[in-house]
């Protein structure tokens, strides 16, 4: 792909730069809430979206939809648009999601949540970083390309899936179970959901999640006759410090990830009894744990039982385990992959940085790519605003993400 062509469609990209702020107007006040957020879905996004495609000059869209009959209608959308490249053997696949959360505390809010306002260089509303900037830079990339006429190097592929903020059961996973021929391993793989401000985190991995809920059940008595009971709290107490050495049992390092260890901390503690001369019969805590892939979370799991069973024989006490979230990390991508070494390329020629590969702690969509044995990476230039009140997108970084996914669809790595 000549430079020539490549500076074209980037340069038109800075052009259209007021459409992709309208395009974001017209989306930020389409409540696109699924219904485990007390909304109907995004469906009425997805028809807006479907016809501004059209609009630009798409002739391939698609639409996979996935049965819910929580939502009017019945049915969660999931577009795919693709453009033609040179080379048919492979696709760029920019994922983007459909649907937002809620607004939250509208005191919290200088502006209206579901308006799109533009300001300082900025365009705020809900959604607007979470995920409709990822969105809007790949439409914009693509209309690049539409209205230039320049045909890129590889196959583009934009994919709008629902449910990405409750689950991906009607998204993403619904696509890689009835339709996972779409894709092919020799396909890029591109998620704009998360990133820094500077551009510079290229997201390749993910820690499994694990979260633990104890309950000790001791006997309650007055406090001034402890021999009488079993201090439930005392024993948790203990719990929670001897859980701690599962740093040293799980001490493996990975220099991608920062931290770069698995984290073991406990977190949400439960109110036990409302007075204080009486000692507590029961008591709740939870840990938050986050394990580098390499270990299994049913191997952790057990070695938190024989810790608990160690409490139980010295307290005398009983320990209920649960689980109130529970996520084996999905294989990662290499640091080497070829959607990394073109994403590292690109950044560096539009932003001027060196990107490099990163794990998270968190979870992204994009382990439904690694999963299913694609290897995906996650990027976007975000001042991470996601769920907060006043989410804003910067709007240098719209255009210039654009470029961005548009110099990975026009250059070999």
């Amino acid at each position: 792909m000549s430079n020539s062509k490549l500076n074209e469609v980037l340069k038109r990209i800075d052009q259209c730069e007021p459409d992709a702020i309208d395009l974001m107007k017209s989306i930020i006040p389409i409540k696109a809430l699924g219904p485990l957020n007390e909304g109907e879905g995004e469906w009425e996004k997805a028809e807006f979206l479907k016809e501004y495609l059209l609009t630009i000059g798409f002739k391939d869209i698609k639409e996979y939809s996935a049965s819910d009959d929580t939502v009017p209608g019945g049915l969660r959308p999931n577009i795919i648009a693709r453009i033609d490249g040179e080379n048919s053997e492979r696709t760029v696949w920019i994922l983007s999601h459909l649907d937002v959360v809620p607004e939250g505390d509208l005191s919290k809010w200088d502006t209206e949540p579901f308006e799109a306002i533009v300001k300082d260089g900025k365009i705020f509303g809900r959604g607007t970083e979470d995920n409709n900037q990822g969105l809007v830079s790949s439409i914009l990339m693509a209309k690049a390309f539409i209205s230039t006429g320049i045909t890129p190097l590889y196959n583009v592929g934009l994919v709008m899936v629902a449910d990405e903020e409750t689950g991906s059961k009607f998204g993403l996973e619904y696509l890689m179970e009835r339709h996972e021929d779409l894709f092919s391993k020799d396909d890029l793989f591109i998620v704009p959901d998360a990133g820094e401000a500077d551009g510079t985190m290229i997201e390749v991995a993910e820690k499994s999640i694990l979260w633990v809920k104890f309950k000790t059940i001791g006997k309650q008595v007055h406090a001034s006759m402890p021999e009488r009971g079993i201090n439930a709290f005392k024993a948790a107490s203990n719990l929670a410090v001897s859980l701690d050495k599962l740093h040293m049992i799980y001490n493996d390092s990975d220099p991608v990830f920062d931290p770069p260890i698995s984290t073991f901390e406990p977190t949400k503690k439960e109110a036990n009894v409302p007075n204080v001369n009486t000692i507590p019969g029961d008591d709740i805590f939870y840990l938050d744990c986050r394990i580098l892939p390499q270990y299994q979370i049913d191997d952790v799991m057990d070695k938190i039982s024989e810790i608990c069973k160690e409490i139980e024989n010295k307290f005398s006490v009983h320990i209920e385990i649960s689980t109130e979230q529970k996520e084996q990390a999905a294989p990662a991508t290499p640091v080497d992959a070829l959607v990394v070494k073109s994403l590292e390329k690109a950044i560096k020629n539009v932003y001027k940085v060196d990107a490099k590969p990163m794990g998270i702690g968190g979870g992204t969509v994009a382990a439904l790519f690694r999963r299913a044995g694609f290897n995906a990476a996650v990027w976007a230039t975000l001042d991470d605003l996601a769920h907060q009140p006043n989410e804003y997108c910067v709007i240098d970084n719209m255009v210039n993400d654009a470029k961005v996914f548009a110099y990975v669809c026009m250059t070999e790595v």
